[in-house]
């Protein structure tokens, strides 16, 4: 892969196809954990981490399952394969990082069932990606998802110290905010390197 591609996938991952706020996928840690921009940055670097070793074993395991001819079994082994990650990253964070354990609550393990990971096992089955290239699409879309819930968590912060009518607090305003930075990226959407 030369640098250019590199160039045009990280692109592609992070601005044009992300997953969040292109392809609406990842919403739901996505609105539950951008309410500070500390918890934001902590759950966008454990996505990316998951992200990225789930491409990289979701890669041998779809070779493993192409070998003994049980493809149909794709999708359970890729969510067992996120699971075990997830687990992984809970309890390195339980041990190492005790307040960003806390502070994500109920959305770190939900990591395992977050649409967007499983998604970019998928995807890179379906495009037929190489090894590097998988890993690699997969560190750039987490690192989409980590830009977009730290964009919203910082739109959140600074709405939450100006005032607005009462009946628009709270989840309508936020969702308002994710629709406003959705659309700025959609707008990129159809670029085409």
């Amino acid at each position: 892969m030369s640098i250019f591609e590199i160039f045009v996938l990280a692109f592609t991952a992070i601005i044009a196809e992300n997953f969040v706020l292109s392809q609406f996928l990842g919403c739901c840690p996505f609105l539950g954990v951008s309410k500070k921009v500390e918890t934001a940055n902590g759950m966008g670097m454990a996505v990316t981490f998951v992200m990225a070793l789930a491409s990289l074993f979701t890669y041998f395991g779809q070779q493993l399952l192409v070998k003994i001819n049980a493809e149909y079994l794709q999708t359970i082994l890729f969510i067992l394969i996120i699971a075990a990650l997830v687990q992984f990253v809970e309890m390195f964070l339980q041990k190492m990082v005790p307040a960003l354990y806390e502070s994500l609550g109920i959305y770190l393990p939900l990591i395992t069932t977050n649409c967007a990971v499983l998604g970019v096992a998928i995807l890179n089955v379906q495009k037929e990606s190489g090894l590097f290239e998988s890993v690699l699409y997969g560190a750039f879309s987490g690192v989409g998802f980590w830009l977009a819930i730290v964009l919203l968590a910082g739109v959140r912060e600074r709405i939450d110290t100006n005032d607005c009518p009462a009946c628009y607090k709270g989840f309508p305003l936020t969702l308002t905010a994710a629709a406003l930075i959705a659309l700025a990226f959609s707008g990129l959407s159809g670029i085409k390197l």
